[in-house]
């Protein structure tokens, strides 16, 4: 379905995770070259929806920063137009869809197996073992290679 390991984007994507950027900001800003924000500002711009939102484990990073991919790319601008508006959650939803048929869940906690686990602010130390523990980088490739081809089949003005 995905080819990950020969998607340009996916591997761009998990190269940002292992680099140090959260989960959002490593799937947002591998698509820079698309939308013409500068790096600083992508970066900020996805930093809050790591470890599913401030790490509150909510929706996955991966799957916000797939989505504000796909608003800035896809998303409208005018509020009152009813049709489009709909035209574009359709589009999230088969993105979100995607992921969670590949990944069992689109919700940070789940995809960690954390269950309800009390989470603090502080993320852990980037170090061997954590990247040994958490499938994140990879769900960065998963998220980034269906964006990249969602983007290949449906061209964007």
């Amino acid at each position: 379905m995905y080819d990950i390991e020969n998607s340009v984007y996916a591997q761009k994507a998990k190269k940002l995770f292992t680099d140090g950027c959260n989960c959002s900001q490593a799937v947002f800003l591998a698509f820079s070259d698309l939308y013409g924000i500068d790096e600083k500002s992508a970066l900020r711009l996805s930093s809050s929806f790591g470890g599913g939102i401030g790490r509150l484990r909510e929706v996955c990073g991966c799957v916000s920063g797939m989505c504000m991919v796909a608003g800035l790319l896809y998303g409208y601008d005018d509020i009152t137009d009813h049709e489009i508006k709909s035209e574009h959650y359709a589009r999230i939803q088969k993105l979100c869809g995607e992921f969670s048929e590949m990944n069992g869940s689109i919700i940070c906690r789940e995809l960690l197996g954390l269950g309800d686990a009390d989470e603090t602010h502080v993320p852990e130390k980037r170090t061997a073992e954590y990247y040994q523990k958490r499938p994140c980088a990879e769900l960065t490739a998963v998220a980034a290679a269906i964006m990249e081809k969602y983007i290949s089949e449906n061209p964007y003005k």
